[in-house]
């Protein structure tokens, strides 16, 4: 986010997410499918590109990247 001058929006972003992850910072496979986590991260993000003047298209690809890297 930083490299597209959204860094700022992080903690806005963080809290959104909070919760989702148990106190050990294990992802809850058992209550939420991880592809449709990302897929929200994927939205929220499209939000905050839009909400600061930017193309949605900015957070395009996050979503094939983290199912790319950290899908089990």
């Amino acid at each position: 986010m930083g490299r597209l001058g959204l860094g700022a929006h992080f903690g806005g972003l963080a809290a959104q997410l909070d919760g989702v992850f148990g106190a050990d910072g294990v992802f809850p496979h058992d209550r939420l499918r991880f592809v449709d986590f990302v897929d929200d991260v994927e939205e929220l993000l499209e939000k905050v590109a839009w909400q600061e003047g930017g193309d949605k298209k900015a957070a395009d690809g996050f979503e094939e990247y983290m199912l790319q890297h950290y899908r089990g």
